[in-house]
């Protein structure tokens, strides 16, 4: 008996780097989808006069980075594009972040550009509603208002942070504000079930703080808590 359970545990000992293996294999789209995005805000945040105030980032209530949004089809029938949202928790720190997708819409983009990194950023919780009911259509369910750019813009620009939501785009290296009207923003239900479990829900990972993180979503936690400092009250 002692003999045959020692096979078996060093049978479990070798097969465990294969599993480990084929599910990272699994999540690789979403590991690279979490990496891509945190080296957005990474690359974007190096140049202080050409990024988002650091007075939006310590007060923003949660924030959606979709790296590489590209053209439809022939570059007719909108955009598209897949990215992960996080909010903060009550200590102010960066909660556990969902994946969404975004969809429709031209993002403002210039012609002859056939791809775009875009940040969201939300001010308040209200901004969420109807992305965690479903999907959120920009100028319909939620209006987003093209974020200041650069240190001098807390000074001249919106102060008071009356939009719930501001958007931003990178394009070329350009980086601006946007509009996203006729953009559809979602909860990506699948890759949130590869990476946190069956029937995990946007409201469960936001709102809940119910799902704890993974390596999977490290590298986008760090960036958010590397350069959106905790929130001022």
């Amino acid at each position: 008996m002692l003999k045959r359970s020692a096979v078996l545990c060093l049978f479990i000992l070798l097969l465990c780097p294969v599993l480990r293996a084929q599910n990272a294999d699994k999540l690789k789209d979403e590991c690279e989808r979490a990496a891509n995005a945190a080296e957005v805000l990474n690359e974007i945040m190096k140049t202080p006069d050409q990024s988002i105030p650091q007075g939006l980032l310590a007060r923003s209530y949660a924030m959606a980075i979709i790296p590489h949004v590209v053209k439809g089809a022939l570059g007719v029938g909108g955009r598209h594009g897949k990215g992960l949202i996080a909010t903060r928790q009550a200590s102010g720190k960066w909660g556990t972040p969902s994946f969404v997708d975004l969809s429709g819409g031209s993002f403002g983009l210039q012609i002859g550009v056939s791809a775009t990194d875009l940040i969201l950023v939300f001010t308040d919780r209200a901004g969420l509603k109807g992305l965690l009911s479903g999907k959120m259509k920009f100028g319909v369910d939620a209006a987003a208002a093209a974020g200041p750019v650069g240190r001098t813009a807390e000074a001249s620009t919106d102060v008071k942070l009356k939009s719930a939501i501001y958007s931003y785009s990178r394009s070329k290296g350009l980086f601006a504000g946007v509009s996203l009207d006729g953009a559809v923003l979602g909860i990506d239900d699948s890759a949130n079930h590869k990476v946190y479990g069956i029937g995990v829900t946007g409201t469960n990972i936001l709102i809940d703080n119910k799902v704890k993180a993974n390596p999977v979503v490290t590298p986008f936690i760090e960036s958010l808590t590397k350069n959106a400092p905790q929130r001022t009250k």
